[in-house]
């Protein structure tokens, strides 16, 4: 038996441009004959944004939110997962002991005191989402992010979960997934809310 390689790279020719080419009135011609032929179908082609919105994939990821329990109470219980995970080191928390004497509070050791989000730091990547072992951090459909400061951009906990309540109010809520076969999360979850969470996540809520 030989064990002789077969090699299996190519090597690609730089192509030869002519004298048309090289002046680009090829690629001239052709884009003015797209724009001519835009023009004639009578097919509009612009987007009347922002009178008319578009459409949002389900699992697009915009602005953050935080998660309210079923107590009303803030889900995320300070445990520094998202921040440990953000590559953008977009994200601060300052953890704070949850009062003993509250019995709303006495199932929890702890509780975000401050919880801010530089969403102009924020690359987007879902990596907080993933990381948070109580759901309590997502990334939502919002896509409109404006602000004519960069402390406005800094978004605190009031303001997290303010677009949680607003986008529960819309019907917005961010797509769920499940662990599926080509992932930790490939597979969109059956009921849309609920679904059964993957291994080493809390409960979705």
């Amino acid at each position: 038996m030989s064990n002789k390689k077969t090699k299996t790279v190519k090597w690609g020719e730089e192509p030869k441009l002519g004298m048309l080419d090289a002046l680009y009135l090829p690629a001239i011609v052709s884009g003015l004959a797209t724009a001519v032929r835009h023009a004639v179908s009578g097919k509009p082609t612009t987007r009347q944004y922002p009178e008319v919105e578009p459409e949002i994939p389900p699992n697009y990821r915009g602005v953050h939110r935080l998660n309210r329990d079923e107590q009303g109470r803030v889900k995320c219980v300070a445990c520094y997962m998202c921040q440990t995970a953000c590559p953008a080191n977009c994200i601060e928390i300052i953890a704070a002991p949850a009062p003993k004497d509250d019995p709303h509070w006495k199932d929890r050791d702890k509780f975000p005191a401050t919880f801010t989000i530089d969403e102009l730091r924020c690359i987007y990547c879902g990596m907080c989402e993933e990381a948070c072992p109580v759901d309590a951090i997502e990334l939502t459909s919002v896509y409109d992010l404006t602000g004519l400061t960069r402390t406005e951009m800094v978004f605190d906990k009031e303001k997290l979960l303010s677009v949680f309540d607003e986008t529960v109010k819309s019907g917005k809520d961010p797509v769920r997934t499940n662990r599926g076969t080509l992932g930790p999360a490939s597979e969109v979850a059956p009921t849309g809310r609920q679904g059964p969470p993957p291994p080493g996540r809390g409960k979705h809520g």
